[in-house]
Parts: structure tokens; C-alpha cells; sequence
């Protein structure tokens, strides 16, 4: 594998309905990262990330969607990081008029992860 991998949001993955695969292609290891893409009206599965123990951030790429933690609605436009702990329930839905994608990236709250002093 080489130390770098350079990909455009087009060459990416798509074999799911909504999904554009990014860990795959880009060979990661240490964290998981796809975008979502939804059309008006759609949204992805409710889910917690208690039986994997992962933590996640949705990243708002265009669009308007909603992220819906435990039942209640927060607006989550263009430009917006939302991060989860494991035991919320959630999803995002697009109540706009337009496409809403979202990038999530998720990795276990026991990664090990050290992060820099002034970051």
C-alpha cells in the first residue's frame, strides 16, 4: 500500500443507495469515513453506536439536513459538525429542497488517540 492516496469525491464508491464509500477506496485503518447523500424526504436508519463503541461526527458537506439526537430535531446546515457519543439515538433526515450531503466519520472511543496540545 503506499503512503498516500489521492481520490475525487467522483471516483469514490457508490454501491448503495445514499452512500459514497470513502474508508475503502482510501485505504483507512485507524477510522471509518463515508458521505451520505441524500435527495428531499430521505434519511438514514435511527441508530446508536453502543455495540460498536464508536463515537461519531456527521459534517454537513451541502445542503440543509437535520440530525435528530434522541428524538429532537437540531438544523444542521452547510458548514455544520455534529458529534456523538455511542449511546444517543439518531439519524439525519432531509426535510430541504435540495441534496444534503453529509460526511460521517466515526472510530471506537478506545482508539487510542492522543490528541496534539494545542489542537
Amino acid at each position: 500500500m503506499s503512503d498516500y492516496t489521492i481520490k475525487h469525491v467522483d471516483e469514490l464508491e457508490h454501491p448503495y443507495p445514499n452512500w459514497i464509500l470513502c474508508r475503502k477506496p482510501l485505504g483507512l485503518q485507524s477510522f471509518g469515513m463515508n458521505i451520505t447523500e441524500l435527495k428531499p424526504g430521505e434519511q438514514i436508519p435511527e441508530h446508536d453506536e453502543t455495540g460498536r463503541n464508536q463515537e461519531e461526527v456527521f459534517i454537513t458537506l451541502a445542503g440543509s439536513p437535520t440530525v435528530v439526537i434522541d428524538g429532537e430535531e437540531h438544523p444542521a446546515p452547510e458548514g455544520t459538525f455534529v458529534r456523538l457519543a455511542t449511546e444517543p439515538k439518531r439519524y439525519v433526515i432531509n426535510n430541504g429542497d435540495t441534496v444534503a450531503r453529509v460526511l460521517i466519520v466515526s472510530a471506537p472511543t478506545t482508539s487510542g488517540y492522543e490528541p496534539m496540545d494545542w489542537a
